[in-house]
């Protein structure tokens, strides 16, 4: 089981999720025959975050709506970035926090055997702090899962 340089899906979402140009990304995920998305959510309730980034992979074809073990990988892969860009603590607007975030999920197999089966990766990206304008500051979180 050897994971490839060129096809770590954790790096891949991430660089997809901050490069502001990202034709060059897509033309290589279409290469390694991934499947990808991007979105954006702002909210103060965790619940809202999860429930954009699950709507964006179901509607994007990213996961099957109708296959648990896929909603499955991608919660799992989702509460890892969150856990990251929350610093642990899982809450928002119960403790006065608020988040504008852009988010990517990745599909593929990062591992040169085949056999090795498909990936989640979830990135995400923004700005969280206290419900006032201006007060906020970058956070990032990334969280792997597999299907």
């Amino acid at each position: 089981m050897t994971l490839k340089k060129e096809h770590r899906i954790g790096r891949h979402a991430t660089l997809l999720l901050l490069m502001e140009e990202t034709h060059e990304l897509e033309e290589i995920t279409k290469q390694l025959n991934w499947k990808s998305c991007l979105g954006k959510v702002g909210s103060m309730d965790s619940q809202k975050v999860v429930a954009a980034i699950e709507v964006a992979a179901k509607q994007q074809g990213i996961i099957k709506e109708n296959l648990y073990r896929e909603s499955h990988a991608l919660y799992h892969a989702i509460m890892e970035a969150l856990h990251g860009i929350t610093r642990g603590q899982m809450q928002l607007g119960s403790v006065m926090r608020t988040v504008g975030l852009r988010f990517a999920v990745v599909r593929g197999n990062p591992y040169e055997e085949e056999v090795e089966g498909e990936w989640l990766a979830v990135a995400i990206y923004g700005t969280i702090g206290a419900p006032v304008r201006g007060l906020e500051h970058e956070t990032l979180g990334l969280g792997i899962n597999h299907i």
